[in-house]
């Protein structure tokens, strides 16, 4: 039987070699020019809460409404869309615009019940705003919290 050295870097160097193969399959390329297209974004977000209503506001710059998918349940709130791409090219003065695009879905749970059939959205420079109005029973839910004495010994 024969010794061989273990040497770490070059396990280090072939786990490198796997996951760039693995990012590489990740990144689509594009069929035209063959660089290297961005992975898909979540858009931020930005959650509060009134007594009568969720509040949320997401980061989704560059889109138009239309191309915004909203579905809220009474419980979570989903949102897809798609940004298109376009080309923009100039030969004599060589201009040439790079941006991301691609596909995201989100879904947000939310941390009461709401009325789903009442939700307004507006969507301005990049921000969508929603307010999403708690359900009723929410809205005029208490809770009434016992104390169980404790014995001293």
């Amino acid at each position: 039987m024969a010794l061989i050295r273990w040497e770490p870097f070059r396990e280090v160097e072939s786990l490198q070699k796997e996951m760039n193969r693995l990012f590489d399959r990740l990144v689509p390329t594009d069929a035209g020019n063959g660089e290297k297209m961005g992975l898909s974004f979540i858009p931020a977000a930005e959650i509060t809460e009134t007594p009568e209503a969720v509040q949320i506001k997401l980061e989704i710059p560059g889109m138009e409404a239309k191309d915004l998918n909203l579905e809220v349940t009474a419980d979570s709130l989903t949102i897809n869309g798609e940004r298109k791409s376009e080309i923009k090219t100039e030969e004599e003065g060589f201009t040439r615009t790079e941006f991301r695009y691609g596909k995201f879905h989100r879904v947000i749970p939310l941390p009461v019940r709401v009325d789903n059939n009442n939700v307004t959205a507006e969507y301005k420079d990049g921000i969508l705003n929603l307010t999403l109005p708690k359900a009723e029973e929410e809205k005029n839910k208490v809770v009434k919290v016992s104390i169980n004495p404790t014995t001293a010994q």
